[in-house]
């Protein structure tokens, strides 16, 4: 078992930035790719980005490309999700997921851990 807890949501002005933060706890956290997901108001969860168990490699949206950085610190049990010129599309309860592969790791049937998420609102 893997248990997450993110952290860092809250409510940010269009343009601004927030750092969210999971926390993991459990089985060997250095061995799963990990990710973030987030569901907005009557919407699908999606995939946001995903970064390798070494941090190597790294995937995101279109949506959030050249805004928000995914990052780990296996030390630390603890992956981050940088977010830069937020809009208030990126609304949502955020996620942070805990996979085996990160081949699979866009796909929200496909992820292993859940955590129970953080809300980020964006004001405009």
């Amino acid at each position: 078992q893997v248990q997450l807890v993110e952290s860092g949501g809250g409510l940010v002005q269009a343009g601004g930035s927030l750092r969210l933060s999971c926390a993991a706890s459990g089985r060997t956290f250095s061995s799963y790719a990990m990710g973030w997901f987030r569901q907005a108001p009557g919407k699908e969860r999606e995939f946001v980005a995903a970064i390798s168990w070494s941090g190597g490699t790294t995937y995101y949206a279109d949506s959030v490309k050249g805004r928000f950085t995914i990052s780990r610190d296996n030390a630390k049990n603890t992956v981050y999700l940088q977010m830069n010129s937020l809009k208030p599309e990126d609304t949502a309860v955020y996620y942070c997921a805990a996979d085996s592969t990160i081949a699979t790791m866009r796909i929200v049937r496909s992820v292993d851990y859940w955590g129970k998420g953080t809300l980020v609102t964006v004001s405009s």
